[in-house]
Parts: structure tokens; C-alpha cells; sequence
């Protein structure tokens, strides 16, 4: 009968609209994610610097790689506000 139909329909929408909600929740939590970890404890521009030299220190394994490297972490530092 037609009352069966229309059950299916509702239960296939209610399935679309519980993954629309989760996708909305997901984006709201990473956006909020974001916020609250950037905000609270994101590097300064210093220590991101600081941080992206070490990694230099810690992966290059020659002179002209690692200043190729410190270059890159110096032109994100002039980028960082």
C-alpha cells in the first residue's frame, strides 16, 4: 500500500538528514577546533620559527640544504602576523 512507500522514504531521508547534521557538526567542531587551539596555544611567530630551525638542524643533512631550509622558515616567520 501506499503507507509503506512513504515509511521508506521517511526512514531514507531521515538517514540523509542525520549525515547532513553530522557533516554540519563536524565542520562546526573543527572550525571550533581550530579556534580554540590557534587562539590558546598557538606558537607565536617566534617559537614557530624556532621550532621550523630544529627541524632544519634535525633534517638536513648538508650546509646548502639546511640554509635552504632556514631560508623557507625565515620567509614563513616574514609571513607569520
Amino acid at each position: 500500500s501506499m503507507g509503506d512507500g512513504h515509511a521508506g522514504n521517511q526512514r531514507g531521508m531521515g538517514l540523509f538528514g542525520a549525515l547532513v547534521i553530522l557533516a554540519i557538526a563536524a565542520v562546526a567542531g573543527y572550525y571550533v577546533y581550530v579556534g580554540v587551539f590557534r587562539e590558546g596555544q598557538a606558537p607565536s611567530c617566534n617559537e614557530a620559527q624556532q621550532d621550523c630551525m630544529k627541524a632544519c638542524r634535525r633534517t638536513s643533512t648538508d650546509q646548502a640544504s639546511a640554509a635552504t631550509c632556514q631560508g623557507e622558515c625565515q620567509r614563513k616567520r616574514d609571513a607569520c602576523k
